[in-house]
């Protein structure tokens, strides 16, 4: 690969990024024991260890193998185990039987990633071009992604085992203040506006174009729904009423017996949780999570309110100021409490719930999908799902925008999701 300025230039930061975030999927996974690693709780999940092997395939396969000429592989085998759905690849080991593969152990799997990394530092170090340097920025925000679902999928799995153990020690929630006021809703105007990642800079295909849309002037929430506003809808028989569901979303809560968001249990009539840092008394003013989009809607239709278009979500991220919320980087690894409502700024429209909208994932005008395996990375999913906004305590800070679209089917929960309400003006 030829080496100039520019392409020296590309590699610098990218290498510092990529060393970074490397660096991070294993400190996530440091408080994990080679058992942890490798049971696998549902088809949903996977384990650990894959998570960490997954991402390094990526970065073998889709770099690696093409653009460094005699690279020698780790293990011709790893091709099959950690593919994910790639199918221009080629076959893979089936997801529902990622739990079964104790071999390669957690070691080795380590061992796999130095081996990756020190070959991934040679290319940066030789240099790169812009493609090139595009193709990173998405394996850099891949590993991210996966960053997030290792500590959500651990989570599930701890859930399943009676002890309750913690991934991090249990730190205890603040000592209780005054209750927090309502939600106020927050004015937003319509017309004629553009949704969309802007052409520079990076952005998950799914992202783009930029396109144009039109609103109708509409009111949004100036926080996300609470576990108290949550609790109040499960006191006034919300999980037994039939006519706030959609069917779908009622046949589903029905067959899976849903009484309350996923986590929760009573203890001495108390709303308990289970959470990163094991079993925790539910902060009644921190956002709902680990709902689905059938219970966020029915919630809605309690509320006399509805969720808001991906439009919407978006035009308000961008117009309006945001007060952060809790990201993983942080270390709460839970949903912290918002700010009170000011009459002109939302809170916590970034972190600590990814939030339900009424929006299917589905390409904008326009969409193309990339050429190539990569090709594969979002536009094949874009059928049955719906669009959540945000980010949430579980994902890193900077990883996401207003533009991100996050994509999950209705009934999923065990995802840190939540939801803001909105109504028409």
């Amino acid at each position: 690969m030829p080496t100039s300025p520019k392409s020296a230039q590309l590699a610098a930061p990218l290498l510092q990024r990529f060393e970074h975030v490397r660096a991070q999927s294993l400190a996530f996974a440091a408080p994990l024991s080679d058992a942890d690693a490798t049971a696998q709780s549902m088809p949903d999940a996977s384990p650990a260890k894959w998570h960490l092997a997954h991402t390094t395939w990526f970065w073998e396969t889709f770099l690696l193998g093409p653009l460094a000429p005699g690279y020698d592989l780790f293990d011709d085998r790893f091709g099959y185990l950690f593919n994910s759905y790639y199918d221009a690849v080629g076959d893979r080991h089936p997801r529902p039987q990622r739990g079964l593969l104790t071999r390669p152990d957690l070691d080795t799997v380590k061992a796999y990633r130095a081996h990756v990394d020190a070959a991934m530092a040679t290319l940066l170090t030789d240099g790169i071009d812009a493609d090139t340097a595009s193709l990173i920025e998405l394996g850099l925000a891949h590993e991210e992604q996966h960053q997030e679902l290792l500590l959500t999928d651990i989570l599930h799995l701890f859930s399943q085992n009676m002890l309750q153990p913690a991934y991090k020690a249990p730190e205890p929630l603040a000592a209780a203040d005054a209750e927090h006021g309502a939600s106020v809703w927050c004015a937003v105007n319509g017309g004629i506006i553009e949704i969309g990642a802007a052409a520079d800079g990076f952005a998950f295909d799914c992202e783009r174009p930029r396109h144009k849309t039109y609103l109708e002037p509409f009111q949004l929430a100036h926080r996300s729904v609470t576990n108290r506003d949550w609790a109040e809808f499960i006191a006034d028989g919300g999980y037994e009423t039939s006519s706030l569901w959609l069917s779908d979303g009622w046949a589903t809560a029905q067959a899976e017996h849903w009484s309350a968001p996923l986590y929760w249990f009573q203890r001495d009539d108390e709303w308990w949780s289970m959470t990163l840092r094991g079993p925790q008394p539910v902060d009644l003013d921190a956002p709902v999570c680990h709902v689905s989009f059938y219970e966020a809607d029915a919630f809605a239709s309690w509320a006399q309110a509805r969720l808001p278009s991906e439009a919407e979500w978006e035009y308000a991220a961008h117009s309006m100021t945001d007060s952060t919320g809790a990201f993983v980087d942080g270390g709460r690894l839970r949903p912290a409490r918002q700010s009170e409502a000011n009459g002109t700024a939302f809170a916590g429209l970034f972190g600590d719930v990814w939030e339900w909208t009424a929006t299917p994932f589905r390409p904008y005008p326009g969409f193309v999908a990339p050429a190539g395996a990569v090709g594969e990375y979002n536009g094949k999913f874009m059928s049955g799902q719906y669009v959540l906004k945000g980010g949430s305590c579980a994902s890193p800070m900077g990883h996401v925008r207003a533009s991100y679209r996050n994509f999950f089917h209705p009934d999923k929960r065990w995802q840190f999701s939540g939801l803001r309400l909105a109504r028409d003006a």
